[in-house]
Parts: structure tokens; C-alpha cells; sequence
């Protein structure tokens, strides 16, 4: 009996050696482990939320052209318009050629001092000039001048015109325009919208305006409409008096370096570029008829 309660005994008391063991190491271990957790270094505060770019801001360049409503009836479209010098006519057309709905832009050659310029509204708007940067410098509170464009050849720096909605660009070639005529065209040259969105031009002075029928390096350059542009058809209407076969066909159609065709009509010329089924639909559909 002894000897099992002595068995009996000295198994609780090695039970409590035990538990007095894994007190006091638990005693020992948690201070420690309480120091190297105070030495450890404090976590690395989380990365920053990275800031907007500015460079990539957003550029806004309205559409540089007018877009009209045409008044359809069977198959065909017609549409009024407005020359850069006034003129007002109506265009019929296949309504298939949807010039309306490709846009229309104004063109006007002129005469600087006796040099030659024109005046242009870029398809894509002014980012096509101004890329978002900043211009050289301001002639008139609706006239800047930009740097030369990369990959532009022979055109030097270019005066950009804001007339309303319409934006006008002039490019020196050659040798350029001087200080002193570039402000004359800057303050002679003015544009007018009419109700329907078209713009009229005029001159004055030391700036005078090509008129219909007046050529320069063998191109015409009097006033014209441009329908379309870009990577697509386009058509540009010319008016030119006593037209006739052997009149040049505008540089903006013949050296798009796609196949051109123009016809003589009602003293305008059609001229074409695009798609073979489209040219010969619009040389043999489009008239053009003066209102004035």
C-alpha cells in the first residue's frame, strides 16, 4: 500500500516539478521576447498614392468645320452655302455622297505687300498647330504665331487666326513674312460668321484677297469650299469663271497622292478625290447654283 501511494506521490510531485518548469520559463521567456519586440524597427509606412501625371492634361480642339443639314427628297441632298467672299449658293448632290455629313471647311488664297499667302482651316483643329504648347508670341487679341512644325518642308512658322468657331491657319513659306506684315494681316485681315456657321473673309490695305478665277504658281487660289479631308474622300468646289478642261486641278485634290478627276460647271469647279465609284458619282451628280 505504501509503495503504490509512494508511486502514487512521486508521480504528482514530478507533475509539479513540471508545471513548476514551464512557469518559470514562461516567467523568463516573456520579458525577452517583450525586448526583441521593442527592438524590431516599426513597420514601413505604405507607399504614397502616386500623383496625376500633368503632362497627360486634356487638349480641347473643337471640330474646325461645319456640319449642315441637308434637305433630302428621293435620292438627292441640297445644302446652302457660303463662299469665303460671300457668295451664296445651293449644292445638289447624290445623297449618297453625304457631303454634308463630312464636314465643310473654307479656303482663301491672297496677296501680302504682292506675296503670296493663303489661309487654311487645319482639319483637325487648332492642336494641329498648337500641339499644347505655347506660341511665339500675339499680334492681335485673336491672331498668335506658333513655331514651325516638325516634318513641315518648306513651311516656316504659322499665324493662327480665331474667328468665332473657326480657326484659320497661314504658313510662311520662302523666306517668310517680316514683322510689319504680319501685323498688317493680323489687323486686316478679318472673318465674319454668317447665321448658318459659314465664314466670309475680307481684306483691306496691304492685304488683298485672290477672287475667283485667280491662280498662283499655276494653282487656283480665289475663294472655296472643301467637303471631307483626312485619310478620306474630299471634294472642293472652285468657283471659277469661263472653267474649262484645261483649268488645274487644286493642289489640296491633285497631291493627295490618291486618284483626282475635276469637271466644269455653272462656272465652278468640281474637283474629286476618293474611291473610283465615288468620283464618277460626284462629277456626274454635284450642282453647284449662285443665289446672288
Amino acid at each position: 500500500m505504501t509503495d503504490r501511494l509512494d508511486v502514487i506521490e512521486a508521480g504528482q510531485s514530478g507533475r509539479r516539478r513540471r508545471i513548476g518548469l514551464a512557469v518559470l520559463l514562461v516567467a523568463v521567456l516573456v520579458p525577452v521576447i517583450g525586448l526583441i519586440v521593442s527592438r524590431r524597427p516599426p513597420p514601413a509606412a505604405p507607399p504614397p498614392a502616386p500623383e496625376p501625371i500633368r503632362s497627360l492634361t486634356r487638349i480641347d480642339s473643337p471640330p474646325n468645320m461645319l456640319r449642315v443639314t441637308p434637305v433630302t427628297k428621293g435620292g438627292e441632298a441640297v445644302v446652302d452655302v457660303v463662299f469665303p467672299d460671300g457668295r451664296r449658293a445651293s449644292v445638289r448632290y447624290p445623297a449618297a455622297l453625304d457631303l454634308a455629313g463630312m464636314g465643310v471647311r473654307p479656303f482663301q488664297g491672297m496677296w501680302i505687300d504682292g506675296i503670296y499667302r493663303q489661309v487654311t482651316a487645319p482639319y483637325n483643329g487648332e492642336i494641329e498647330i498648337t500641339q499644347g504648347g505655347e506660341p511665339i508670341r500675339e499680334y492681335a487679341p485673336n491672331v498668335t504665331l506658333w513655331p514651325q512644325q516638325a516634318g513641315s518642308g518648306g513651311r516656316g512658322q504659322v499665324l493662327l487666326f480665331a474667328f468665332g468657331k473657326w480657326r484659320l491657319a497661314l504658313y510662311d513659306m520662302g523666306d517668310g513674312l517680316t514683322f510689319e506684315q504680319r501685323l498688317a494681316v493680323a489687323r486686316r485681315l478679318r472673318g465674319e460668321e454668317t447665321e448658318d456657321g459659314y465664314l466670309v473673309l475680307s481684306g483691306g490695305g496691304p492685304v488683298r484677297l485672290a477672287e475667283p478665277g485667280e491662280k498662283a504658281r499655276g494653282n487656283p487660289v480665289g475663294p472655296q469650299l472643301w467637303f471631307g479631308g483626312g485619310g478620306r474622300a474630299m471634294v472642293a468646289l472652285v468657283p471659277t469663271p469661263h472653267c474649262g478642261k484645261k483649268d488645274p486641278v487644286p493642289f489640296v485634290i491633285s497631291g493627295r497622292g490618291r486618284p483626282a478627276r475635276a469637271v466644269c460647271r455653272g462656272g465652278v469647279q468640281i474637283a474629286v478625290t476618293g474611291p473610283d465609284d465615288y468620283r464618277e458619282q460626284a462629277l456626274r451628280g454635284i450642282r453647284v447654283t449662285f443665289k446672288d
